[in-house]
């Protein structure tokens, strides 16, 4: 639909109430409509003044939304739904405050006392939902995240947010499936952002190899497994680290650049497939894990200490 389409209907009501309320005696007049009585009168005012505002208020949201969205050019990021429902919102709420006070004759008294009883029966019994809402405000004014976005809740779901709205966010996981999450809940959880400030990020696996291989070959030998894989960023370049010295062996590191969160788990598979060809080719021997045992006679008087090797295996990594 074109812009003019969009505003086309609430600039019509609006113009055409704003017109009929100003200029009702003449066109009256000029169609030989006899003039209703003063209670016929008031409530024709009441008709075309809330008719008028609510069409303002109308005219309003269409405009702010062809605002947020760009007017419908480019391929400019759209802006979250929750701004929009919150701004229409606080449109339709002046409107309608607009014709209490019409209704009231004026009386800000009357009306502030009758919206105030409204505010409050309304808040009392969407508590829970006014909630996620504020929630989702404190959400929209950090920018924690926007659509497109990837992210992770801690204790919950992650994924891409398709639909952030006036009350939950909608976020589709890696294996396609929409999960709601309540904008409270969020709020109160730490929410880990893959795409800000950029898409690509680093991410590493763990893994220990054998007191045998040295270090600095250890090193370079994962890093150069782990470059050989088409997945990972050839930019900035994998590398490995020595973390750990540790009794079953040295634990390394491997670190490396996935372009997206959506690329992770393909990577990380393409990332230990490669190390693992790698470390057999080599014929790099597998790390044991050590237990000294004591061995004692019956008697008491002689002892033996053995140190054996177990779980003897191609290699571990975690």
């Amino acid at each position: 639909m074109t812009t003019l389409g969009r505003i086309a209907s609430p600039l019509a009501v609006t113009l055409a109430s704003v017109g009929l309320l100003v200029g009702r005696p003449l066109a009256m007049s000029a169609l030989g409509v006899p003039e209703p009585g003063p209670d016929g009168l008031h409530v024709l005012r009441l008709l075309l003044g809330t008719s008028a505002y609510f069409g303002a208020a109308w005219l309003a949201t269409r405009l702010a939304g062809l605002v947020l969205s760009g007017g419908g050019r480019g391929r400019r990021q759209r802006s979250p739904r929750l701004l929009q429902d919150l701004l229409a919102a606080a449109v339709f709420a002046a409107a309608a405050l607009a014709t209490i006070a019409l209704v009231f004759e004026g009386s800000v008294l009357g009306a502030a006392a009758t919206s105030g009883v409204i505010v409050a029966v309304l808040g009392f019994s969407l508590r829970g939902v006014m909630a996620d809402v504020f929630a989702g405000i404190a959400l929209g004014l950090e920018r924690a995240y926007r659509i497109g976005d990837w992210v992770g809740i801690e204790g919950g779901p992650s994924g891409r947010v398709v639909e952030i709205n006036w009350r939950a966010t909608r976020i589709e996981t890696l294996d396609r499936i929409q999960a709601v999450v309540p904008n409270g809940r969020i709020a109160q959880q730490r929410v880990t952002n893959y795409s800000a400030p950029r898409p690509h990020y680093r991410q590493q696996v763990r893994l220990t190899l054998d007191h045998a291989l040295p270090a600095v070959e250890a090193k370079r030998l994962l890093a150069e497994a782990a470059a050989a894989t088409p997945q990972v960023l050839p930019t900035p370049a994998p590398d490995a680290r020595l973390v750990a010295h540790e009794p079953d062996g040295l634990v390394y590191v491997v670190r490396y650049w996935v372009p997206s969160f959506a690329d992770e788990i393909d990577c990380r598979d393409a990332v230990l497939t490669a190390v693992d060809g790698a470390l057999r080719r080599r014929a790099v021997p597998a790390p044991h894990q050590r237990h000294r045992l004591r061995l004692e006679q019956p008697d008491g008087r002689a002892t033996v200490d053995a140190l054996t090797m177990l779980r003897p295996g191609p290699g571990s990594a975690s």
